[in-house]
């Protein structure tokens, strides 16, 4: 890269001005299926924070060993590794979790994300800054399918990570517990990310090109008062 970016500007750039879900729009099939709980949504998280720094890593570290042609079936393969790896954990110490999140743990090896940061950054950046690339993109994934599955999972279940929020005695709202009620949290979360960016991001100047004109000649003026005297 022409410039170097400072680390914690690559950390921070996927939780709010890259958001992969809110911002980028990738990622949006598991983000929509596995919300509908807190504990599903986290372990969801966790699993592609894991793969994303793993991946970026190595992708990073081989980026002059891999060739241009076979790149993508190389990036595949590399992620496939560490999904295989976290399918195995889960499946032995966490089973539960594991027929929660079902299919679209396997789904992991062909996330937008995950490929998408593979082929935009770590092909192209450090092994430092790709793991912060991955880690931060990860910690912006593990915080939008936490504020989606704790709305939908309070408003349609009354309860969080088990602990019950609405009293029985107040209807739920069973729509939060389908595919209607994820649209309208992923559409809201959307709206208040960009409202978000907006307050945090100043204005930036625009000038005309007779702007730009009168600058120079008020320069030429300068310089040349400057010469005489």
């Amino acid at each position: 890269m022409a410039e170097k970016q400072s680390k914690w500007r690559i950390f921070t750039a996927g939780i709010i001005r890259e958001n992969p879900v809110l911002r980028l729009v990738l990622g949006c099939c598991s983000a929509l299926a596995v919300t509908t709980t807190v504990s599903g949504a986290l372990g969801m998280g966790l699993a592609m924070t894991f793969v994303l720094v793993c991946s970026n890593i190595v992708i990073s570290a081989l980026r002059k060993v891999i060739p241009a042609k076979v790149h993508l079936p190389c990036y595949i393969v590399i992620i496939a590794t560490f999904v295989t790896i976290v399918q195995m954990v889960l499946q032995a110490y966490v089973p539960a979790l594991y027929k929660a999140l079902g299919v679209f743990l396997a789904l992991i090896v062909v996330n937008c994300i995950i490929l998408g940061r593979a082929e935009m950054f770590a092909c192209k950046n450090s092994v430092v800054d790709s793991a912060l690339d991955g880690l931060g993109m990860g910690c912006g994934y593990i915080l939008t399918m936490l504020l989606m599955s704790s709305v939908r999972e309070i408003l349609g279940n009354g309860t969080w990570m088990g602990i019950t929020i609405i009293p029985e005695s107040i209807d739920r709202m069973s729509l939060m517990n389908q595919a209607p009620g994820g649209f309208f949290v992923f559409g809201c979360l959307m709206a208040l990310c960009v409202y978000i960016e907006k307050k945090l991001n100043k204005p930036i100047e625009r000038k005309t090109c007779g702007d730009v004109m009168l600058e120079e000649i008020d320069k030429a003026k300068t310089e040349e008062g400057g010469a005489k005297e």
